[in-house]
């Protein structure tokens, strides 16, 4: 495992060293012109989130849509990922993660348009679409479209899973001291009980459960930046500046590189919002919305509540932490920054926030398993979807017991490989794309 790792942390340093940092914000700067920076109508697509109709019995509605899309990305990425972007890059890692969510809301606008325009239906006249669909009904290039929908079904069952498990699990076990079997062993069953209703299931109750997450998560970070407000400004004038020069903040939380800032803060941001990877696109296409614009302006505002608003909130909270009490930090791992800030809180504290973590890692297994779901639709016509629902769920428990550095750098390396194929889809259909 060891030597296996090695590998994959060299590919990774070569590939976000560099290339794909370029390659992603050259994409979402691109589009960003492009499209007329779509980013300045998010209000109004604020407000188109909220109407449709939800009488389709095969399809969910604009608002269904948002909240699976975002039981797919709000979860450990927000938390754990965001704490680990300050302790291996630096607090300027939350500027880079933070512009990566706003210019990367043109991207998912331009991938959920696609996606929408290029869907298919099923024997059953469910909505399907991604960019494998893309490829096949757009370029006419079906082999590059399987290719995708293989890196989705292992990002399903390597990534979508074991970040999200292994975070409950480690949280389980050290807030509520549960062995990591166990924890998985939960999980796996509570997810398995709503992802084999299929995706009227999964987004029932994602439309329950996500709004409620979002909102307890925002007011308790925006509470303890009301607690921390004297470092407030420090902490803002910290990122800018860390940002740009990549200066070391002490307590071994960062190594002082501008390249290790630029590529947490750009990689992290990738995760939790995955503009640029297309995974999002899936579920947009499951829209009962026919109109593409409208659906992209409402998917497009995933990437604004999940990275613009909630990891800048989480970024800024463990900065003003580790400003106002830094001993709070010293024997902090990569993980636990948020932690060691929530403790804080006047109420419940750690206990909150470890519910939040595993609430919203639970929503993020339900949500990925549809993106690997719609993937073996793609490849097999729909046969072998309960075999694949079986896998999920056993890798559920398997992700639980894995080790922590392993899982993120496997994403890490599994998120580059995802990029630069839809990425090549975007440029080649640019034209086809359409604002209003």
């Amino acid at each position: 495992m060891s030597a296996a790792l090695a590998i994959i942390q060299k590919c990774n340093s070569f590939l976000w060293g560099g290339p794909l940092l370029l390659l992603l914000m050259g994409t979402h700067l691109f589009f960003s012109f492009y499209l007329h920076f779509p980013q300045g109508k998010t209000w109004k697509a604020v407000r188109m989130s909220f109407k449709g109709k939800d009488d389709d019995q095969n399809n969910l509605s604009v608002f269904a849509t948002l909240s699976t899309t975002l039981a797919a990305t709000l979860g450990t990425g927000n938390i754990v990922g965001v704490s680990t972007a300050v302790a291996l890059g630096g607090p300027g890692a939350v500027f880079w993660c933070w512009i990566t969510g706003v210019l990367g809301m043109a991207t998912s606008y331009a991938e959920c348009y696609l996606s929408v325009r290029y869907r298919s239906r099923d024997k059953a006249g469910t909505h399907v679409g991604g960019p494998m669909y893309v490829f096949r009904n757009g370029l006419h290039m079906p082999l590059l479209g399987s290719f995708y929908a293989v890196l989705t079904l292992l990002a399903a069952l390597f990534v979508g899973c074991t970040t999200q498990s292994n975070s409950m699990a480690e949280t389980g076990k050290s807030s509520f001291h549960l062995a990591p079997s166990l924890t998985g062993f939960l999980a796996a069953i509570l997810a398995g009980l709503v992802i084999v209703g299929g995706i009227r299931s999964i987004g029932k109750v994602c439309v329950r459960l996500v709004p409620v997450l979002a909102i307890l998560f925002t007011g308790s970070c925006l509470l303890l930046l009301f607690l921390n407000r004297t470092c407030l400004f420090p902490a803002v004038a910290l990122i800018l500046k860390d940002a740009f020069t990549g200066k070391a903040i002490g307590s071994g939380l960062s190594t002082g590189s501008l390249m290790n800032v630029l590529r947490y803060g750009i990689a992290r941001g990738l995760f939790t919002n995955e503009a640029g990877i297309g995974t999002s696109s899936i579920t947009a296409a499951a829209s009962s919305e026919e109109n593409p614009s409208r659906q992209a302006y409402v998917s497009m505002t995933a990437v604004f509540w999940d990275t613009v608003v909630m990891c800048l909130l989480s970024g800024l909270v463990i900065v003003t932490n580790i400003l106002k009490r830094p001993q709070s930090v010293i024997h902090a791992s990569q993980g636990t920054l948020t932690d060691a800030a929530f403790s804080s809180l006047p109420f419940f504290g750690n206990g909150f926030l470890s519910v939040c973590l595993i609430a919203f890692a639970l929503t993020t297994l339900i949500g990925w398993s549809y993106l690997g779901e719609s993937a073996v639709t793609y490849l097999t016509g729909g046969r072998g979807l309960f075999l694949y629902k079986v896998a999920y769920i056993v890798m559920i428990y398997i992700g639980a017991i894995l080790p922590l550095q392993t899982v993120w750098e496997c994403t890490d390396l599994i998120n580059a490989c995802m990029v630069i194929p839809n990425v090549l889809a975007l440029f080649l259909l640019r034209r086809e794309i359409q604002i209003t």
